[in-house]
């Protein structure tokens, strides 16, 4: 983890907000005990400003209802905060020249944050290692033995 600090800043991928959301086989339950890590004193969660409208996309299509999606949305707020993207992160992006940019515009955020660490259930995604990525699974174990 980066730095020694007294509370973790966690970075969550899209793909997790909605295998919770969405109650995806295989995924939700990993997805929730993501979640439920904001309810620790050392825990702080934070999902990009492009993420959210991702999220919204992808539910507005899924619910096929604009209202639903939004009050899903709301819901994941109350505990996830969220990080605004700067021009510097989109530049900062482009010259990364990964393969899927959008994650490499979360890892700029993330960068410019001071993120501890991403969790994504595409790891491979992550072409930088500045900031370690975790999978869900991972990035629990990693709190059940983590102490501040």
């Amino acid at each position: 983890m980066r730095g020694s600090k007294s509370t973790l800043k966690i970075l969550i991928d899209t793909n997790v907000i909605l295998d919770y959301i969405m109650e995806r086989d295989g995924f939700w339950e990993e997805a929730e005990g993501v979640l439920l890590l904001t309810e620790r004193n050392d825990a702080i969660e934070f999902m990009t400003a492009t993420s959210v409208t991702d999220v919204f996309y992808i539910l507005k299509k899924y619910y096929s209802d604009s209202a639903k999606a939004q009050e899903e949305i709301a819901k994941i707020f109350q505990n996830i905060k969220i990080l605004g993207v700067a021009e510097e992160d989109i530049r900062r992006a482009l010259e990364l020249r990964w393969r899927d940019f959008e994650d490499a515009v979360q890892y700029s955020v993330a960068l410019r944050n001071d993120i501890d660490c991403i969790v994504t259930r595409n790891p491979k995604d992550f072409e930088a290692d500045e900031i370690p990525v975790f999978t869900p699974a991972e990035l629990l174990k990693v709190f059940d033995t983590y102490r501040i």
